[in-house]
């Protein structure tokens, strides 16, 4: 792998007392993040030796000490002894090391997201502002002379959605999880404790729960299922987005300088709502999700309430009230006569007991205290928030103003962006069971005996005359299969769900796999059976979800636009999806893309059929009002979809996003991103500063159908060579080489992933070994565990060798590297892209993966397939720095290169474990005596390289 670099550097070569200052300056930086990874370290050591003993103590030591030698001062000799040493200890001995270094991932990890808020405190101190900050916009869009009502105006239009997921890659306990917020919270508290005492008694804290953490399972001895997911998902909304967002708000509203903002950031969620290939989610599973989602924000609310009520002391005797106020607070059932004279306690009373019988009825649970007895619930959150609008206009009324800013306004915030339902539930199913179950419903009516043998043609005739007929399918009394009243149970729980916790509880129904007219029509079919479509197409149809059709593979992604168009065309469609709030929501996939065609192949197509898509609704929206609203089925990895979220905004085609955007935050990246409150701020700040610019200054859509503004001809014409080339090249290695596959089911810990309990679906749709029908998530995830992380570059250095050799050479290479170099100066795809691609070619090692190879039996198979992917990853690794410039990886993220500087060494001796224990574990027959042991070493080393790659593990 290439050396972690420098700060990036001038054209002009800097002298070497430049450097030194460089190195001077990075230290002194990164002085508190050396110092917080020691003292958990030296920590997680002490609590080693007692736990563990002294002679475990020590091997750890030894293995830590040769692996820095090794991986820092390449010390070939060092990592000789290490792999001897490795190779030769026991089971209990290779346990005992991997929780070390496992666990140290995980603190690294908590004192890096220290470093960076104390590193964001410090710029705003000094006065800089940084990338992706809203001031950094709010300064972006003054220059450009946007004004604020500008901004409002365009923001009352807006929707942004982060949507949580859960997938078979999520390696987090919840124990875990809220022990490591405790560490965070002690590590951040550091800097403010100005004695030694207090320092002492936060470093006791510590070792307390560090000590709980080595004591805690880190694995599962169960299968995770839906409830376990719900409540790891929940965790984030207890810890981070009921109390971050109405501060975001807050934020966005001084830079607005007194303008409304309204509610267009919301949080959504599929945990307890996808279906595709996971039949543990069912009716009842739905209804469980809505009702725990319901109970966390009505216990927040409940809480804040309380602690209002206690803040609001005021007595009628000081300052009077509004006449509003007062009826509020005389409605309230409060007679104690301590309170008397307190109008505001009297009303948060009442308003506790309301929320209390609210959350009773909502959810079944009981609030935790009751001065008076849960009476008359509300209506919905409006109501609600209306009570609490009497108490802000009191207070402003009566020079109680400053009362408001600390706990009312961030509550009111709360209620307008999580109402009672906390989160909206994207419902999802593949557009085969929706097609199975409508065969199975005319069938029994004897409406056709074989809907799924119709062509496309036949099957749009048939579903749009039952569309506009008013009977229902059902026969009465029918015997029907388990996954048509499954399907059916679905759809009514939801009506039921809509009624109960209203219309922002569920909006989106997702079709998976979708690859035709068809796919849509029976969906709405369904809806209309269920009693969430009324009406008739040719008679004021309207549709209580918002049908979204996925768009997966490459041939999926290519056919976007002509389905949508071929949709929109039919009779009806527009005035049902106009009369029904005149929204669109169009998915698209990313994983999937990529495992389908590669990196740079599944990014363009994603990049055209967006461009395709927004060409198709300009005239929608002109005539009709439709909004267009792109849902990125982003991942965590690279591979993925993933990456920085402001950049991959920002490198959208102009007029894509127009202050409409969801992306899905999946699996172990929620963590990174969202355990820590003030990193998960960060991140929910990038999305709306990156939506503002992409949309107020990157948001022309003035341009010929197929062409994007801003980026010429040439680059187009480039980015399609390169994309022609990259898929043959992908496509050549992953599906055509002979024997790919069972080097893949080798070289990997695919199948040791298989039977890890972190997800509630399994890992491949299907029950074969086809890479076809393996889910993209653990195909990426096994890539990344081997630090091969192949889904993140591969074919993209052969295409672009392919371009730059061209037909005509000479001359012709050089003129096209420089149009590849223009390209990565002046367009944000290309250069976003290729930030991504460097940073997985930084964080993969072939040193490390070449030791996966030894796992697969046929030797000249894994020489053969090993070497194909190792000359790729040069070609990659040497194309990349042609065309950025940049010789080294990482060499204009000086961050990132020494995160990875800090942290691979720990890595290391997991992934040599992670090996040896697989080539025990594979040799050994069912039920050998140290299986059990074996595989549990593996597991736990699965989850220590996720910790320590984050974004590519």
């Amino acid at each position: 792998m290439p050396r972690a670099a420098a700060p990036r550097r001038s054209s002009k070569n800097p002298s070497e007392s430049q450097q030194r200052d460089d190195i001077r300056d990075a230290a002194e930086k990164n002085k508190p993040l050396v110092e917080d990874i020691r003292l958990l370290g030296r920590i997680l050591g002490d609590v080693i030796r007692e736990q563990e003993g002294t002679e475990a103590f020590e091997l750890i030591e030894r293995v830590r000490r040769l692996s820095v030698a090794y991986r820092l001062k390449k010390d070939a000799s060092a990592g000789r002894v290490l792999d001897r040493l490795l190779k030769n200890l026991s089971a209990d001995q290779t346990v005992s090391v991997i929780r070390a270094f496992s666990y140290f991932s995980h603190l690294a990890n908590i004192a890096e997201d220290r470093h960076h808020v104390r590193r964001r405190v410090h710029h705003e101190r000094q006065g800089h502002l940084q990338e992706g900050s809203l001031a950094v916009t709010f300064e972006r869009l003054h220059r450009a002379d946007i004004r604020a009502a500008d901004v409002a105006q365009m923001l009352d239009h807006a929707y942004i959605a982060p949507v949580l997921t859960a997938h078979p890659t999520e390696v987090q306990r919840k124990s875990i999880l809220d022990a490591e917020r405790a560490v965070a919270e002690l590590v951040g508290q550091r800097d403010e404790l100005p004695t030694e005492r207090e320092r002492a008694d936060n470093e006791a804290l510590l070792r307390a729960r560090v000590t709980q953490l080595w004591q805690t399972r880190m694995l599962r001895y169960t299968k995770l299922t839906v409830a376990d997911e719900i409540e790891n998902a929940l965790s984030y909304y207890q810890s981070t987005f009921l109390r971050q967002i109405p501060r975001l708000y807050r934020e966005l509203e001084q830079h607005l300088h007194g303008h409304s903002v309204p509610s267009f950031l919301r949080m959504g969620q599929w945990i307890g709502g996808d279906r595709d290939g996971n039949p543990n989610v069912t009716a009842d599973t739905m209804r469980m999700a809505l009702a725990k989602q319901s109970e966390v924000a009505l216990r927040f609310y409940l809480t804040e309430v309380h602690a209002l009520g206690a803040e609001l002391s005021i007595s009628q005797m000081l300052a009077g009230v509004t006449p509003e106020m007062k009826a509020l607070a005389e409605a309230s059932p409060d007679a104690n006569p301590h309170r008397e004279d307190e109008p505001y306690r009297r009303a948060l009373i009442g308003i506790y007991a309301r929320l209390a019988a609210s959350l009773h009825a909502l959810t079944g649970t009981e609030a935790l205290r009751h001065a008076v007895p849960p009476q008359n619930p509300y209506a919905g959150p409006d109501e609600f928030l209306a009570d609490l609008r009497v108490i802000e206009a009191s207070l402003k009324a009566h020079h109680a103003q400053a009362l408001v800013a600390p706990r009312l306004a961030p509550l009111m915030r709360a209620v307008q962006v999580f109402g009672f339902h906390l989160a909206t539930l994207d419902l999802r199913q593949s557009s085969d069971k929706h097609e199975a179950v409508l065969a199975e419903l005319l069938a029994t009516a004897r409406l056709h005996p074989d809907y799924s043998s119709l062509d496309e043609a036949a099957k749009r005739a048939l579903l749009l005359q039952l569309l506009n007929d008013a009977r229902p399918l059902r026969v009465h009394g029918a015997d029907y299969g388990e996954l048509t009243r499954g399907e059916l149970a679905i759809f009514e729980t939801a009506r039921e769900m809509l009624a109960r916790y209203g219309r922002e509880a569920l909006r989106h129904c997702i079709i998976s796999h979708t690859e035709s007219v068809s796919d849509l029509l029976e969906l709405l079919l369904l809806l209309k059976e269920c009693g969430l479509m009324t009406g008739t197409l040719d008679a004021g149809a309207r549709s209580a979800l918002i049908v979204v059709p996925l768009f997966e593979t490459i041939g999926d992604l290519r056919l976007a636009a002509p389905i949508m168009r071929e949709y929109y065309a039919l009779p009806g469609i527009t005035a049902l999806i106009t009369a029904s709030g005149g929204e669109q929501d169009i998915m698209l996939g990313y994983s999937d893309s990529n495992k389908d065609g590669g990196f740079f192949t599944s990014n363009w197509e994603l990049y055209r059929a967006e461009l395709a898509l927004v060409a198709l609704f300009e005239p929608l929206r002109a005539e009709h009002g439709i909004t267009l609203r792109l849902f990125h089925g982003r991942g965590g990895t690279v591979g993925r979809g993933g990456g920085p979220s402001y950049q991959a905004i920002l490198a959208q085609p102009p007029g894509t996003v127009n202050g409409q955007i969801r992306l899905t935050e999946q699996g172990e990246v929620i963590g990174s991103k969202y355990a820590h409150p003030e990193i998960g701020r960060r991140n929910l700040e990038t999305l709306v500063a990156a939506t503002l610019e992409a949309t107020l200054l990157h948001g022309s859509t003035s341009h010929k159908p197929g062409q994007t503004a801003g980026a010429p001809k040439s680059f187009l014409e480039a980015a399609a060579q390169i994309s022609d080339a990259s898929f043959a090249a992908y496509r050549k290695l992953v599906y055509e080489t002979g024997g790919f596959t069972d080097y893949f089911f080798s070289a990997t810990p695919i199948r040791e992933i298989a039977e890890l309990n972190i997800g509630s679906r399994p890992a491949s749709r299907k029950a074969t070994r086809a890479i076809e029908d393996l889910r993209a998530i653990p195909w990426g995830f096994s890539w990344g565990q081997c630090r091969v992380a192949l889904p993140g570059w591969c074919g993209f250095g052969s295409a672009v060798e392919a371009y730059l050799a061209g037909t005509d050479g000479g001359a012709g290479a050089d003129k096209r590297l420089e149009l590849l170099q223009k390209m990565h100066r002046q367009w944000p795809f290309f250069r976003t892209l290729l930030s991504n691609m460097d940073m997985v070619l930084a964080k993969s090692d072939l040193r490390i993966a070449a030791r996966y190879v030894e796992l697969v039996e046929d030797k000249r198979l894994g020489k053969r397939i090993f070497t194909a992917i190792k000359d790729e990853w040069e070609r990659t690794a040497g194309v990349l720095s042609r065309i950025t410039g940049e010789a080294e990886r990482l060499q204009g993220n000086p961050a990132l290169a020494r995160s990875i500087e800090h942290r691979f060494p720990y890595l290391d001796p997991l992934n040599h474990l992670q090996v040896e224990l697989m080539r025990r574990y594979r040799s050994r027959k069912d039920g050998a005596p140290d299986n059990e042991r074996l595989q549990r070493g593996i597991h736990l080393s699965i989850n220590g390289i996720a910790a320590g790659l984050r974004n590519t593990g």
